[in-house]
């Protein structure tokens, strides 16, 4: 088994790189898929987070208000380190047993996991190799606009919580430039993942 993490700042275009290596055989584990399922009503994490934030962040439907949530901790740095204290933990004891399961059926594979504050959490360590998708702070602000509808200041208040990818690069084995279109992007996944490939045949 190979480990991977896949990683950059919000809207850099890490879940666009995972699908193509997900396409090449890959198998993806997404942290915030992980965080999503933690949060969902009646789930330990849930009630913890209820506890500490109130029920003002509720949904009608009883499910946490993400976007709520990420107002309050993406302007308050105490609170933000409290949540991630809180679900980082859980996320890598759900992303380890994920992988223990897969050791018996797939020992071969090449695990990506999609995760944002990988080397903020120092959990790059126990990678075999890291992948860093790169773009420039404007074009993250351009995508969360789009995709997320928030403001510029909602949009860098976020950019501003995760180490700078100037930063992040540093730690990279493979870096994958996200700043020209999506094609582009998709030639230089998969020129990544064959390396990754060779690096994973080198190391069993």
């Amino acid at each position: 088994m190979f480990l991977v993490g896949l990683t950059g700042g919000i809207a850099s275009g890490k879940s666009h790189v995972a699908r193509v290596f997900k396409d090449l055989g890959a198998h993806v584990i997404d942290a915030d898929r992980i965080v999503h399922d933690l949060l969902e009503p009646e789930q330990p994490a849930c009630r913890e987070v209820l506890d500490h934030f109130g029920k003002d962040i509720l949904l009608p439907n009883g499910s946490i208000d993400r976007r709520k949530l990420g107002e309050i901790v993406f302007n308050d740095s105490e609170k933000r380190a409290w949540l991630n204290n809180c679900l980082h933990p859980k996320v890598f004891n759900v992303y380890t047993t994920q992988v223990q399961h897969l050791q018996c059926r797939q020992p071969d594979a090449i695990v990506i996991f999609n995760a944002a504050l990988l080397i903020e959490t120092g959990y790059h360590r126990k990678m075999d190799r890291i992948v860093v998708i790169y773009a420039d702070t404007e074009q993250q602000i351009k995508r969360l606009s789009l995709r997320d509808k928030f403001t510029r200041g909602q949009a860098l208040a976020r950019i501003r919580s995760q180490m700078p990818l100037a930063e992040k690069r540093a730690h990279a084995d493979y870096v994958i430039d996200n700043t020209g279109n999506r094609e582009d992007t998709e030639v230089q996944a998969r020129e990544v993942f064959q390396k990754l490939k060779k690096d994973a045949e080198r190391a069993s």
